[in-house]
């Protein structure tokens, strides 16, 4: 029962996470600057409820620094890249490309939480291949931005490095790790953006998009994302993972126009298609 009560976190999680792209594309504002703006809102907010609880267990964090640290460091570089990758590209491929991260956990369960890779897993893992080679192969041939194709694959490998590092996070609660990580985030995004680019200059429009995406986004979506994230198989988490580019395809169709060709169509299909059957086949076999 509770596994269930996770996974329907975890999904509604993912839900959110799928309209990142369109609330980003509401702000003018450059990719880093954007996460700099959500880490600290995102930050503030799950710190200040861990210290209305009873504040931060010293202990379980001291054990788990390392990972808490490179998780953190794993979660800005990951949505700066893929902030940036929505704009080269576009919502719905960027995304795509991205959840090529929970494919590579997927596959190598096996070696890093020693999870049986049955049958079915394999032929999603099979299923989700093709589709991002359609998806990438027709980015590169079609004329679209490769710097963009690029900065998607580099956010997927961080995506895959965050949900690692997070699955060793065993001490630590829910809560705590998202308001570490978020704040660990921000110091990591805001020495990028002092020695690269400097402080932003905001604007009027982009305040209640920043709000949104900070307060709603990050502070709510991740707070249930990490609650759940340590309650579930790594396997199953890589899986439900692709509510996010569902609903990420559905919400770019609908409000911000976005056309895919014929074989970034039916490289959605697999990759979806192949992310559903693993997960929901794999259950059957569990329950016979």
């Amino acid at each position: 029962m509770k596994n269930i009560l996770y996974t329907g976190i975890y999904a509604f999680s993912m839900l959110i996470f799928g309209t990142n792209g369109l609330v980003v594309s509401h702000i003018s504002l450059q990719a880093s600057y954007v996460v700099l703006m959500r880490t600290l809102i995102g930050g503030i907010l799950l710190t200040g409820l861990v210290l209305l609880r009873g504040g931060f267990d010293r202990k379980a964090i001291r054990q788990e620094r390392i990972f808490l640290l490179l998780g953190g460091a794993a979660l800005g570089l990951n949505w700066v890249a893929l902030f940036e990758a929505y704009r080269l590209l576009n919502v719905s491929l960027a995304t795509l490309i991205y959840y090529a991260g929970p494919m590579l956990i997927l596959l190598l369960s096996p070696i890093l939480f020693r999870e049986k890779l049955s049958n079915t897993k394999i032929a999603a893992i099979c299923l989700v291949a093709v589709g991002l080679v359609c998806i990438s192969g027709s980015i590169a041939f079609g004329g679209l931005n490769l710097v963009g194709l690029m900065t998607a694959v580099v956010s997927a490998l961080f995506y895959a490095s965050l949900i690692y590092f997070n699955k060793r996070i065993v001490r630590t609660g829910g809560l705590q790790t998202a308001a570490i990580e978020l704040d660990v985030a921000f110091a990591v995004v805001l020495l990028y953006v002092l020695l690269t680019v400097g402080l932003p200059q905001l604007q009027k429009s982009d305040l209640p998009y920043i709000a949104v995406i900070g307060l709603i986004n990050t502070g709510l979506a991740y707070l249930l994302y990490f609650t759940s994230l340590q309650k579930l198989p790594g396997q199953s988490v890589a899986l439900i993972s692709y509510i996010d580019p569902v609903s990420a395809l559905v919400f770019s169709a609908l409000f911000l126009h976005e056309a895919m060709t014929p074989v970034q169509i039916l490289g959605a299909v697999l990759i979806i298609g192949g992310a559903v059957f693993g997960e929901l086949h794999g259950k059957r076999q569990e329950s016979v």
